[in-house]
């Protein structure tokens, strides 16, 4: 179990090589070399480039977590399992579709709450092309254009009185 609690330059570079490779923070802790995860975050607040590289490898890593994600989809996995039937029980070698689906979707669904504007669902937030961020101006300008057109639509509009 984590032992070791003392920060030197190649426990840090070895952690973030790691990261980067798409390993878990927990996972790499767990050995005996390593420090607790805890301690890995406490690092991060007291030095700072330790804390610029890990954050550079949390990248990278979610990078080769969505390429994991690929493979998985891509690679058949058998595995057997076992049917009973009236005549006793007999195994079956197959494709573990289900299996690989839930890493998968475990894999995807992690990244896009971990790194959302790289990986979550995208929402547009144009209307016609047209950003909704406006500046202070530009709103007080668009009000304008729309209060104006209300007016000139008010002033063409029929009064009625031939209807009567």
């Amino acid at each position: 179990m984590a032992q070791q609690s003392t920060y030197t330059p190649e426990l840090a570079d070895e952690i973030c090589e790691r990261i980067a490779n798409g390993e878990t923070l927990r996972a790499i802790c767990r050995e005996p070399h390593m420090p607790s995860w805890v301690t890995v975050y406490t690092w991060r607040k007291t030095y700072p480039q330790f804390s610029e590289r890990f954050a550079l490898a949390r990248e990278l890593g979610g990078d080769a977590i969505a390429e994991e994600a690929l493979e998985i989809s891509d690679t058949t996995q058998v595995g057997e399992r076992t049917e009973e039937s009236d005549e006793g029980y007999k195994t079956v070698r197959e494709d573990m579709l289900g299996h690989r689906k839930l890493r998968i979707d475990t894999r995807l669904k992690l990244l896009a709450v971990w790194f959302p504007r790289k990986y979550g669902q995208r929402i547009d937030m144009t209307t016609g092309g047209e950003s909704l961020n406006l500046t202070p101006e530009e709103r007080a300008a668009k009000l304008a254009a729309l209060s104006a057109a209300a007016a000139a639509r008010k002033a063409d509009q029929d009064d009625g009185e031939d209807l009567l």
